[in-house]
């Protein structure tokens, strides 16, 4: 027995070795595209009610209350996807969580395009959010179990761009469309990735860090060789022999991985940004087209072209993140990039968000911060975990990114009629800078190595 897991522990060493030895090519960039196909519309999915809030408010009379309910619907479901998805990766494999929970969040943006009141359209939220929630951690966990350690950064953030691009779709497609041809058709926009999953498994292999990890070597094989076959043809010649790397310990996965020794700080870190990053970015961009046209009377046309302006701007931000993130390390970025936000909206509480330009100038330089970290910590958080767990440990990370997107646009929704805008400000700069602190005093930074040094 030990002599087998010996050479399972070595054949698993030897996937890492080889992976680390490709370079980027059309191949490694047609996975990116495909996966980030999915990816784009679960950012276009999930954004889109705050496009079509503006409309169905008044059409519905919701109140604020309800408003922020609605918003909050999809991250329920997302909160439970993330944990159900994670947990379909690790026992059956990437690709089955990746089609099931695309195939769910597509149809049920169909469905969606149909909901005749409020409380259809909030049920039908809550059920697209599961598969919304499941898809974006396990492609991350996908994307990074493909890429090399040099240049990781660079590899997993290019490719998260697609879902900041979603949002942009999202706010160009919502100007057009909620106007001219009514809210239902932003859903049905958003249905397009159902088409997806008829060809997803035809197109990629299985993750071979995964299938290595479960003992399955001669499937990890084959799909290695897909990924190893497409290089070659990219290239033109043979790929050179793989050098010596960090050899892989094949255990049985557990809750160790996650709450250990080695692993529970990392947790708790992680857990924090994931929480203060989605709860000031989705807090406040949800609401924002709405406090535009509700709290400053903007025409809706106008409140729809601020947030497009400001979702151009945080996409600027994003890429740079993308290119630079492999030179500052993650934790510089993360500190930096939470005192950006946290100075910006104390600063506008501090003098008082009295216009909606002045509401527009220093909220889109939060948004610029937390944007980044948005993307950064899908990159951040798979680095942390072995292959064995990496998915569920994902899973569950994200699930406060659902906690949080659920908890902040009640927080506003309460805030604004309890205490007026700059409470709502003042609340969430704190949150920012205590991540900040955190972040800075206790997170570990994984640029530059191996996943399987990272974590063993």
């Amino acid at each position: 027995m030990d002599q087998v897991l010996s050479r399972n522990d070595r054949f698993a060493g030897e996937v890492a070795a080889r992976i680390e030895r490709l370079p980027v090519t059309a191949w490694q960039v047609r996975a990116r595209i495909v996966i980030g196909t999915a990816t784009f519309f679960d950012a276009f999915d999930a954004l889109a009610i705050a496009y079509i809030l503006p409309v169905i408010v008044p059409l519905w009379g919701l109140t604020p209350r309800e408003v922020g309910y609605l918003i909050s619907a999809g991250f329920l479901g997302q909160l439970f996807g993330a944990l159900f998805f994670g947990w379909i990766a690790e026992r059956y494999g990437r690709m089955p969580a990746l089609i099931g929970s695309i195939a769910l969040f597509g149809i049920l943006s169909f469905a969606c395009a149909f909901a005749w009141d409020y409380r259809s359209l909030l049920i039908l939220r809550v059920v697209q959010g599961f598969g919304l929630g499941g898809e974006v951690p396990v492609a991350a966990t996908y994307i990074n179990e493909l890429a090399k350690a040099r240049a990781r950064g660079r590899f997993v953030l290019l490719f998260e761009l697609v879902f900041p691009c979603g949002i942009v779709a999202a706010s160009i497609l919502g100007f057009w469309i909620v106007p001219h041809l009514g809210w239902q058709y932003m859903f049905f926009v958003g249905a397009i990735p159902a088409l997806l999953v008829l060809f997803l498994q035809r197109l990629l292999p299985e993750s071979p860090r995964w299938l290595a990890a479960r003992g399955r070597d001669s499937e990890a094989e084959a799909a290695l060789r897909i990924v190893e076959h497409g290089t070659e043809r990219a290239l033109g010649r043979a790929l050179p022999p793989p050098e010596p790397s960090v050899a892989a310990v094949l255990k049985q996965p557990s809750w160790s991985d996650v709450f250990g020794p080695i692993y529970l700080r990392r947790t708790l870190v992680v857990w924090v940004i994931w929480f203060a990053t989605y709860f000031v970015n989705y807090g406040l961009a949800t609401w924002m087209p709405t406090l535009y046209s509700t709290l400053f009377h903007l025409p809706v046309s106008t409140a729809l072209r601020y947030q497009l302006f400001t979702n151009l701007i945080t996409l600027c931000a994003s890429f740079s993140c993308a290119m630079l993130i492999d030179f500052t390390g993650r934790r510089r970025w993360f500190v930096f990039a939470f005192l950006g936000s946290a100075l910006a909206l104390l600063t506008l509480w501090y003098i008082g968000p009295i216009s909606p330009q002045r509401v527009w100038l220093l909220g889109t330089l939060s948004s610029m911060c937390v944007a980044t970290m948005s993307l950064a910590v899908y990159l951040y958080t798979p680095e942390l975990y072995p292959t064995r767990s990496r998915a569920l440990a994902v899973g569950t990370a994200t699930a406060w990114l659902r906690l949080a997107s659920i908890i902040g646009p009640n927080i506003v929704a309460m805030m604004v009629v309890r205490d007026g805008l700059p409470a709502v400000f003042l609340g969430f700069g704190l949150v920012a800078l205590s991540a900040a602190v955190v972040v800075g005093l206790f997170a570990v930074e994984t640029k530059g190595r191996v996943l399987e040094e990272i974590s063993p």
